[in-house]
């Protein structure tokens, strides 16, 4: 059960969300605030586990709030206004939801924060959390809305063109990227070009067979200009011979 917070100046929008909270049987309503500052009193008081927050509210803004807080938890950003995406990222925010909001987007959302509670829970439970590095993930465009993606979760890349799908171990991303220069930025975080359309995460690959690659359910192409250092990178040191 997460313990959820809705912060917003807006009585129906507080209402909305608040019904949306109580058709999530994993999501449970701690409180309702006007502004941060209720907030900040209500996190000396009790455990909260996710904040449903707003940008502009009186007094203060919620990217005001997340530039002050220390550690806060997990927060899903609502507002009207696109152009604070790119800035809650930043801020590592959850997710971002535009208003008006519909339930299906809400649930999508709830659930991402469901699942990295249970992640941050399983590494606390194991003795070796892992601390989130600026190092760790980056961001694309894809459309309208600013994603961000973590090198760990990268699965393989394809590029078509002029853009690139970025396949993860959560979905798939098409952003306006060439893939040559996106090459660049990925070979220190060992990914491999296979193919003049593909680059794959070496630690990612589960098997080869004559020219292809397996990752989960896909199949990658392996060239014949990029097989003897795809074998060479992949297998040295790690094939076993009698």
């Amino acid at each position: 059960m997460l313990n959820c917070v809705i912060i917003d100046d807006e009585p129906l929008a507080r209402e909305g969300l608040a019904n949306y909270v109580r058709e999530v049987d994993f999501l449970q309503l701690t409180g309702t605030c006007e502004n941060p500052l209720e907030l900040i009193a209500l996190l000396d008081k009790q455990p909260i586990d996710l904040i449903f927050l707003d940008i502009q509210m009186p007094k203060m803004s919620g990217i005001d709030f997340l530039k002050i807080v220390q550690k806060p938890p997990m927060v899903i950003i609502t507002t009207a206004y696109p152009t604070y995406a790119l800035e809650g990222f930043q801020l590592n925010v959850l997710d971002y939801l535009l208003k008006p909001i519909t339930f299906d987007r809400f649930f999508k959302s709830a659930n991402k924060a469901k699942d990295y509670h249970r992640l941050l829970n399983q590494s606390v439970s194991s003795g070796s959390p892992k601390v989130e590095s600026a190092d760790d993930y980056f961001f694309i465009k894809c459309g309208n809305k600013y994603e961000k993606l973590f090198f760990d979760d990268i699965l393989f890349v394809e590029g078509l063109q002029n853009y690139v799908t970025i396949f993860t171990t959560k979905g798939k991303y098409i952003t306006l990227l060439n893939l040559k220069n996106l090459e660049q930025n990925l070979e220190s975080h060992a990914f491999i070009r296979v193919h003049k359309s593909y680059m794959v995460a070496i630690n990612k690959i589960e098997g080869i067979e004559a020219n292809e690659i397996f990752i989960q359910s896909h199949r990658i192409p392996i060239s014949r200009n990029y097989r003897d250092q795809v074998m060479r990178d992949v297998l040295t040191d790690k094939l076993w011979k009698k």
